[in-house]
């Protein structure tokens, strides 16, 4: 947080669209990939100067080039702007803390969303920014890093399988959309499940452990939620937008992506209050195993107050006490003590209180 800020700080007044990489800092080289096809070819390739990637824009095949790694300002800038990307747009690419958006322009619309994936190994979620940039017949998208859910959309162009080879670019970009959405999903799958953990563990019996994965979902679900929210405003907004960009055959996918979001988001509002209810439950359990000791020690303390009230008078030691000459008054007191002890016992039972 601490880099970031310094970061968003050096960039302070510099002239608007400036090209400022905000994010955590890297040192391995970026990486481009294009996939450049139509219904009777397909060309995958990497990129090593980004000069290579421009005379795609001008073919009238579908081209998708994917970046990994924008804070090499360098490529994005020269990238954005060959493919007329505005300077405050590349600003905003390069800014991994901008808010969610969509901008839509008569040469292009540029979607900021967030990516979430599941990470197997680390049993951690991985959240990147990704950039969506929709044109005439191509499709950019800068991510921070290597690494997506977008394999799947790889391997159907390569299978020719489903539409996409015999789509424009305007389809490919929903594949894309659909593609973070899905693993939004699986991310969905994997806070139930912790979710279930957390309930059991409620169940038979609750620590401060339990207490700190509680906390833990709540603040992964709020970030979640606020990472999923705007995305249901922001496709609605591309369905609602009159662009030649999107043809009608592809708005009806978008709408039906648009009811995955809503259910995403549903889902999520539905875990947020479960984990409510857990805590609530949890607040609960610690008063009343309070509540039992509390019980317990008072039981205790009222039992041996008469027996301390008896033990104190006959410790006073005082001459002429008569108690005091008795051959048995020792083991009379002890078994007046143990009727008291037994009867408030049997009392506390009766009344069930123990």
């Amino acid at each position: 947080m601490l880099e970031i800020t310094d970061q968003m700080t050096k960039s302070a007044g510099l002239p608007p669209g400036t090209p400022v990489f905000v994010g955590t800092q890297k040192t391995e080289r970026a990486r481009i990939r294009v996939i450049d096809y139509d219904t009777e070819h397909l060309l995958i390739e990497e990129i090593q100067n980004v000069e290579e990637c421009f005379p795609y824009k001008d073919r009238p095949s579908v081209t998708w080039i994917n970046v990994d790694g924008i804070h090499d300002t360098t490529i994005v800038e020269r990238l954005g702007k060959h493919f007329g990307l505005h300077v405050l747009m590349i600003e905003d690419i390069l800014n991994t803390q901008q808010r969610l958006k969509v901008d839509v322009f008569d040469e292009y619309i540029l979607i900021i969303l967030k990516m979430i994936a599941y990470d197997n190994s680390t049993q951690t979620n991985n959240t990147e920014q990704v950039s969506i940039v929709l044109g005439q017949h191509f499709v950019l998208t800068f991510q921070e890093r290597e690494g997506d859910v977008f394999d799947i959309i790889r391997t159907r162009l390569q299978n020719d399988r489903g539409r996409l080879r015999r789509t424009g670019a305007d389809y490919l970009a929903y594949g894309l959309l659909d593609a973070v959405v899905d693993g939004y999903f699986e991310v969905i799958e994997r806070f139930g499940e912790q979710i279930a953990l957390v309930e059991e563990d409620l169940i038979k019996e609750p620590d401060q452990e339990t207490l700190h994965n509680i906390h833990r979902l709540r603040r992964e679900l709020i970030f979640f939620r606020n990472s999923v929210w705007p995305l249901r405003n922001m496709i609605n907004q591309i369905i609602r937008q009159e662009t030649p960009l999107i043809e009608e055959t592809t708005l009806i996918y978008l709408r039906d992506l648009y009811d995955h979001t809503l259910q995403v988001i549903e889902t999520i509002e539905t875990f947020r209050d479960m984990m409510t209810g857990i805590l609530e439950v949890y607040m609960s359990s610690m008063s009343n195993k309070m509540n039992e000791i509390m019980q317990f020690l008072t039981i205790i303390g009222t039992i041996f107050i008469p027996l301390t009230f008896i033990a104190g008078v006959y410790g006073m030691n005082f001459h002429y006490m008569p108690e005091l000459d008795w051959k048995w008054g020792y083991f009379i007191i002890l078994g007046v003590m143990a009727v008291i002890g037994s009867g408030l016992l049997l009392y506390f039972k009766k009344k069930k209180w123990l």
